[in-house]
């Protein structure tokens, strides 16, 4: 990161090489889009406004689980007939996407995937059930209807159609609420930073189990990519709190590109991750099992997550870990705020990697729109500067915790105690 004479910031990100130019006097326009005026609620649309509300539960695929609220915490059910759905209330639901984006075809034809024996007997289970039966059917004729393909086909193709809700690798991840449960009109969506830090917990802990559980049974997936988009701007089809699961043949190019640097310096992530941003007064939070920074080298301003945790994959970590991750990540939507739309990206070391890398997530603001000026020259012009993200976040932060809105525990700023190598995913750092 370099700071010109004008006061013009220069960054690259040391993890992909993307240059980004900050430019003076950019930065202080809210972050927010302007909303279409807001009009009061019905009461029935606190349950039942989209197809991910909860008043609507046939309205997606087959559900693969659900988290239910228990005395002790969560409970994970799975594989709920349709009329078992009203006994057990969901406050996060797994259904298949209807929309694949690597689809069941794609595993079969390239690869020659078929159903494991889980996944066939839940299949066998809930189409021997007359309204799972029915169920499958009026989902596949959706699908085909939107897709513009021919949907009054024989019940035997749609239910062959079918395997792609019982098999596929496209999972969303989607919230109880619609709008906070207080909301009196259409602006008060339910946002991550809007839950409260316990159900938070239960969202990342359920997230976790569904990346855990894709590639458990799809051999080929080598790595299973999760992310969240929040409002239209950040490619969200509902403004309704979900994360998307999608198992997929390859690293991608970025991760790819992050591996060479990673051979080359295998202590990456914390000297050019969390001791830069040390050294530049870029730490926004910490907690005893992760570390919150504002970013460097983003095409959008962004905020990066990181756990010290010694494991590297999410799912073998212990239940503090994660929840420090989640506590960390929810004080980030809170003050981020619930009217600014934003992607959440996720990275970790998926189980064929031989090397070791920090479980770490992106949040990224987007507040920008690319245009001619990028695409020409492959430098993105960012409208704020790490300095400004970190200070905007201290302050927000501050706020939230003496209101009790986030978790107690949360190092703030200049509070924070961050030593060399914190992050001890490598053997040489522990």
């Amino acid at each position: 990161m370099t700071t010109l004479a004008d006061g013009t910031i220069k960054q690259v990100s040391p993890f992909s090489g993307t240059e980004v130019w900050t430019v003076p006097g950019r930065g202080n326009r809210p972050l927010s889009s302007p909303k279409e005026k807001p009009r009061q609620l019905e009461e029935s649309e606190h349950t039942g406004t989209c197809n991910f509300c909860e008043s609507t539960p046939l309205a997606t695929p087959p559900e693969k689980a659900r988290m239910v609220r228990t005395t002790e915490g969560g409970e994970i059910k799975r594989g709920l007939l349709p009329g078992e759905l009203a006994d057990h209330p969901a406050e996060f639901r797994r259904v298949p996407n209807l929309f694949e984006i690597v689809s069941y075809e794609y595993w079969a034809l390239n690869f020659g995937y078929t159903m494991d024996a889980e996944n066939t007997e839940r299949q066998r289970h809930y189409l021997a059930d007359e309204a799972g039966r029915q169920h499958v059917i009026n989902i596949v004729q959706t699908w085909l209807k939107a897709s513009g393909q021919e949907e009054d086909l024989p019940e035997e193709e749609l239910l062959q159609l079918g395997n792609r809700y019982f098999g596929g690798g496209h999972d969303v991840i989607i919230a109880r609420r619609h709008y906070e449960s207080d909301a009196t009109d259409s602006s008060q969506l339910a946002s991550s930073g809007t839950l409260s830090v316990a159900e938070h917990r239960a969202f990342i802990e359920f997230t976790i189990d569904a990346i855990a559980d894709l590639y458990r049974h799809n051999r080929y997936a080598r790595y299973v990519v999760a992310f969240q988009n929040w409002l239209r701007p950040a490619g969200a089809s509902f403004d309704h709190l979900h994360k998307q699961v999608v198992a997929i043949d390859e690293h991608g190019t970025r991760a790819e590109q992050e591996i060479i640097r990673l051979r080359a310096n295998p202590n990456l992530y914390n000297e050019w991750g969390v001791d830069y941003a040390n050294r530049q007064n870029l730490v926004i939070a910490a907690n005893e099992q992760a570390i919150l920074i504002a970013g460097l080298g983003h095409r959008y301003p962004t905020l990066e997550l990181y756990s010290r945790s010694e494991t590297c994959e999410p799912w073998l970590q212990s239940t503090p870990e994660v929840h420090a991750m989640s506590d960390l990540l929810h004080a980030a939507h809170a003050a981020t705020g619930a009217d600014v739309a934003c992607n959440e990206e996720w990275q970790h070391r998926s189980p064929g990697l031989d090397l070791p890398m920090p479980w770490r997530i992106n949040l990224k603001w987007r507040v920008s729109t690319l245009a001619g000026f990028e695409g020409s020259t492959s430098i993105f012009v960012n409208t704020l500067s790490p300095a400004n993200i970190r200070n905007r976040m201290v302050t927000a932060l501050r706020r939230l915790r003496e209101e009790g809105s986030i978790a107690e525990d949360i190092q703030i700023g200049a509070e924070c105690e961050i030593p060399p190598n914190s992050l001890k995913y490598h053997p040489l750092v522990r």
